[in-house]
């Protein structure tokens, strides 16, 4: 089982990798398959008009999620790499006013999102709770071409028949890879077969795909994408949009704390403190719709950078090798649950996007802190483990509360994660494959209420109070 550590790090936009991130890259995909031979052109037909319905999840929070705005984008041919998050906003009114989108490359599409952007309630799509239909249609409106996309969590976007195709052959993989682990229990039967760690293992992965260079620059490109995420919302003040008039706290929380700092006073919580505000920073950019790398998802993306610059911050010898560690192991372990569970909150709940990145950020702290692959397994199992049955419950379908502060304290408990497991040897009761299991089986059994639909919980009570 290989899915690259740039498969679970993507460079993209918020306010979600399942909302956002994949509406965009499905409507770029509808817009490829529109110019290639992939469909049954009739003879003299040509694509005048384009339409977009949004069933389950993405149709309940959509608008909050900024799905709408995404799609639209898509169709303008943006992606979520390389959309420019200060022309956005122009881009779309150019479309509202137009009643057209112009990809490059392509005619104008007519597209007015008012008529032709439905938020479909009523309708769940039979494949995953974020589904999307696509259709083209001739200037007399005669239905030309038409896809379903499923957002699967974590920016990954798949068709209907490629979804149906990835569940027949979840068991197997096509890739040649020197360690193709599929389960943390293979995975250290490897690691103990070959004497490597855990991310020697994942680096001799990737290594069959490109060559060290590129795999290099490309951690890096992340980490980068990571910290400069965490240092613009350190210094961002204000309300971030939506309408719930949420304030940003990260810029004045760190203002203190730098203070604190320079005054030298004991404070026993310090490190959490840092710890905290640096995943705020990220989840509030997040949130704004800024640029933010999937770690595995948008929702959760401020949890493994989080950690990442606590260890930088409280460990002198931390180096930059320590980080492309750090990212290679927590994707073995983000590839582990995605292919036996779920990232994506619409799916499992919140577990599956706080609670995977913990686990992700446990692993990788204990990596760079000196584990052995046993307890980095350990590491990721207690993080994974404290989050089981988490819902997701998103206030007005904003990826704001309780989203920010639950980042914080998954990166609180994947710091304390790791620092258990080093302080053992290994050995414990329950496994990462059986917590990954009970995650699924979890999910499986949650109430749609408490999946990413804001029909329960805080959604609902706090709209109340």
């Amino acid at each position: 089982m290989f899915l690259s550590v740039f498969d679970v790090f993507k460079i993209g936009v918020g306010p979600s990798s399942s909302h956002t991130m994949g509406p965009m890259s499905a409507a770029n995909r509808f817009l490829d398959l529109i110019l290639s031979d992939e469909w049954p052109r009739p003879a003299g037909a040509a694509v005048r008009h384009l339409k977009v319905s949004l069933h389950g999840s993405l149709a309940f929070t959509g608008i909050g999620h900024g799905t709408g705005r995404a799609v639209i984008l898509g169709l303008m041919g943006e992606a979520p790499d390389s959309v420019d998050p200060d022309r956005m906003e122009e881009m779309l009114e150019t479309v509202e006013r137009q009643g057209q989108v112009t990809p490059p490359g392509h005619p104008a599409y007519l597209f007015q999102p008012k008529d032709d952007l439905v938020y479909d309630r009523k309708l769940t799509l039979p494949g995953h709770a974020n589904g999307m239909r696509f259709t083209a249609h001739d200037r007399d409106g005669r239905l030309l071409l038409s896809r379903i996309y499923y957002s699967i969590g974590g920016g990954f976007v798949v068709t209907d028949t490629e979804l149906e195709a990835m569940r027949g052959a979840r068991a197997k993989s096509v890739d040649k890879v020197p360690y193709p682990f599929a389960t943390a229990r293979e995975m250290l039967e490897m690691a103990r077969g070959s004497g490597l760690g855990i991310a020697a293992m994942k680096r001799a992965n990737e290594l069959t795909k490109m060559s060290a260079a590129e795999l290099d620059e490309g951690l890096d490109r992340i980490w980068a994408a990571m910290s400069n995420c965490i240092d613009r919302g350190l210094k961002v003040e204000g309300i971030m949009p939506g309408g719930l008039k949420v304030k940003r706290r990260a810029k004045a929380i760190h203002d203190k704390l730098t203070d604190e700092w320079r005054s030298n006073r004991l404070n026993p919580l310090l490190a959490n403190d840092w710890l905290s505000v640096y995943a705020m920073a990220v989840n509030e950019e997040n949130a704004g719709g800024g640029r933010v790398v999937t770690a595995p998802t948008n929702g959760a993306a401020g949890v493994i950078p989080a950690t990442i610059r606590y260890f930088l911050h409280f460990h002198e010898d931390a180096n930059e090798e320590d980080i492309r560690t750090f990212l290679l192991t927590a994707a073995a372990i983000g590839g582990i649950i995605k292919h036996n569970a779920s990232i994506s909150g619409a799916e499992v709940g919140c577990q599956g996007e706080v609670g995977s990145a913990a686990a992700m950020a446990a692993a990788g702290l204990a990596a760079v802190m000196g584990g052995s692959p046993e307890q980095i397994e350990n590491a990721a199992e207690i993080a994974l483990e404290h989050h089981l049955g988490m819902t997701c419950d998103p206030v007005a379908g904003l990826v704001q509360v309780p989203c920010i502060e639950r980042n914080a304290l998954g990166a609180v408990k994947a710091v304390t994660a790791a620092s258990l497991a080093i302080k053992g040897d290994g050995t414990h009761f329950v496994p990462l494959d059986a917590a990954i299991e009970t995650m699924r089986q979890t999910g499986n059994d949650m109430s749609e209420k408490y999946k990413e639909t804001s029909t329960g919980g805080l959604a609902v009570n706090v709209v109340e109070c």
